[in-house]
């Protein structure tokens, strides 16, 4: 690593700590140079594949999911960091399997259990886009499925 002022490679790190995402660091760093400070975040490279519907394999990024759920998320009452959350607790889950490759099905369908559980316009919102709805029925068998999820918890 080279200190992005003055790019000498001699850096000590005077401060080390977890940031807001689960999975990475937040390091302060000096230069033993210029002695000018600054902060670098490490995160875990997170080596999965998802195995797309027309065959190509793409690594996992959890900036695109990101961007999918507060996509899905804008004008409801989930906050960004609420979405960061999600998102890195989705990724965390990932990290957790056993199997290093993941289909895009499989992935869009532990995003959407969760977006049922925190807003259903969210979840909608994102089932539309990751289903492609071929017509109205289709949208009104989602939304069905929502009402049918509020029934059982008014039952319990």
């Amino acid at each position: 690593m080279r200190c992005p002022f003055c790019e000498h490679t001699e850096l000590k790190v005077t401060d080390s700590r977890n940031a807001s995402e689960a999975n990475a660091i937040r390091r302060r760093r000096q230069c033993l140079s210029c002695e000018r400070r600054f902060t670098t975040f490490e995160t875990v490279e997170l080596s999965l594949q998802v195995h797309k519907k027309d065959g190509r394999y793409e690594d996992f990024q959890e900036q695109k999911l990101l961007n999918g759920l507060i996509s899905a998320c804008q004008h409801t009452h989930v906050s960004r960091d609420q979405a960061r959350a999600l998102a890195s607790k989705i990724t965390t889950q990932l990290m957790e399997r056993s199997s290093r490759e993941i289909s895009a099905q499989e992935l869009g369908a532990i995003v959407m259990d969760h977006l049922k559980l925190l807003d259903d316009i969210a979840y909608i919102r994102f089932a539309c886009v990751y289903r492609r709805f071929k017509d109205i029925d289709e949208l009104v068998d989602a939304i069905a499925s929502l009402n049918e999820k509020d029934i059982v918890k008014n039952k319990t």
